[in-house]
């Protein structure tokens, strides 16, 4: 039996108890991939991540929902490079490695910024539903859409769905009845990234992630860094005026408030960042 030590976090948070809560295990070296999975399931966050040495970073990641691995997430990377950097004493800018590509992290005290792991142009494609039918998914009306619904991917593709305005984010309900018909991720997943601009508030963007769950029905995500990084994406597809910089508010509906900050340079850079907040600290012997 082998001791493995672990930290609670809480990303994009403003306070103690917002943002969205994240595992980390501090040296996953003797953990194959059936038990970092089944830790996953164990602590059943959204994702729980697990830290390797790396040649060509500061630290290599493995990332696990507790249904499957994932390539890339942006709450993990922002928490995990908080723990990194107190392991390994890098000073506030380190790299990690993730099997969608290696990722520059910069910190400014205990707020975290990411650079996407895209290369060149965002990936987009179209997303294989009619408006009217991706609208009645989230119990929305076409006219509700602002634009037509897209995939794009940054280092995880996601279907992200422009609304009109911050009301018809709060009012989206997706139909869990109607899950098989969702349209699948290349990774299989059913996600929908939905947000509007506010007007009242400039550079202020209110969103909300949903995503089928293993098992059947629909949950939603408080704050989530990749679907971020993709609305830069998506800023960049859409021919947005950059440099851009937006705060994006995210989680209000599940009673997890998180603040995400994107920047898109007028190179095509996307950044994203969010507080970090240790909780505690514990061990698990496997």
């Amino acid at each position: 039996m082998t001791t493995y030590a672990f930290r609670l976090l809480n990303v994009f948070a403003e306070s103690t108890f917002g943002g969205n809560p994240l595992c980390v295990f501090e040296d996953a070296r003797g953990l194959d991939d059936a038990t970092m999975q089944a830790l996953a399931v164990q602590f059943n966050l959204s994702e729980t991540t697990f830290v390797l040495p790396s040649k060509h970073a500061h630290a290599q990641i493995r990332i696990f929902t507790p249904g499957y691995e994932m390539p890339f997430a942006g709450h993990p990377t922002l928490g995990t490079a908080h723990v990194v950097r107190d392991i390994v004493k890098t000073g506030d800018d380190l790299t990690l490695e993730f099997k969608a590509g290696v990722v520059p992290v910069h910190a400014d005290g205990d707020v975290w910024t990411f650079a996407a792991p895209h290369v060149g142009k965002p990936k987009i494609a179209a997303c294989g539903l009619s408006d009217g039918e991706t609208a009645s998914l989230l119990g929305l009306s076409e006219d509700d859409l602002l634009v037509s619904p897209i995939w794009v991917d940054t280092g995880a593709d996601q279907l992200l769905v422009a609304l009109k305005n911050p009301d018809a984010v709060r009012r989206a309900r997706p139909d869990s009845a109607r899950v098989d018909i969702w349209p699948q991720s290349s990774l299989g997943r059913k996600t929908a990234y939905v947000f509007a601009f506010d007007s009242a508030h400039s550079g202020r963007v209110i969103s909300r992630y949903f995503f089928a769950k293993q098992g059947g029905g629909v949950s939603e995500d408080p704050g989530t860094g990749s679907a971020c990084a993709n609305l830069g994406g998506w800023l960049l597809a859409n021919n947005h005026n950059v440099p851009a910089v937006f705060q994006i508010e995210q989680g209000e509906a599940v009673g997890r408030p998180c603040l995400l900050r994107l920047s898109v340079s007028a190179s095509g850079e996307i950044r994203v960042g969010g507080r970090v907040i240790e909780l505690g600290r514990g061990v698990i012997t496997v």
